[in-house]
């Protein structure tokens, strides 16, 4: 997928993309959402019109950049292995697991920035 840009601040993107919808087939919800520089981590719920239909909830990874006034972003998901990994830890509980290779680097991730932290200066 490519980039997608308009005329919002990044605080009226960030406001768009964890907003409630609706489509013909599917209501999306955002659970929680957190911001780690210019990366966008969500735990989003799909949840269709259709009773038989099942309900979907996975992490999403929408990259945000700003250029010459207007922002844009870059959707992905945990199911495409994005190459971030500071997903809050509490999210993979969240969601049913799509990529385990992912999860295991944002749990090194974490683990990384502890020990980082712990070390004395």
């Amino acid at each position: 997928m490519g980039w997608y840009f308009s005329r919002q601040s990044r605080r009226e993107l960030i406001a768009e993309l964890t907003k409630r919808s609706e489509s013909e087939q599917y209501r999306r919800e955002t659970l929680t959402y957190a911001i780690r520089g210019n990366v966008l981590w969500s735990v989003i719920r799909l949840t269709p019109k259709d009773p038989t239909g099942d309900i979907h909830t996975f992490i999403g990874c929408d990259l945000l950049q700003g250029s010459k006034g207007e922002w844009g972003y870059k959707p992905m998901s945990e199911s495409v292995h994005p190459y971030y990994y500071s997903c809050p830890k509490r999210y993979l509980t969240m969601a049913p697991v799509q990529c385990p290779e992912w999860r295991e680097k944002v749990l090194a991730h974490h683990a990384r920035r502890r020990f980082a932290s712990s070390v004395p200066r």
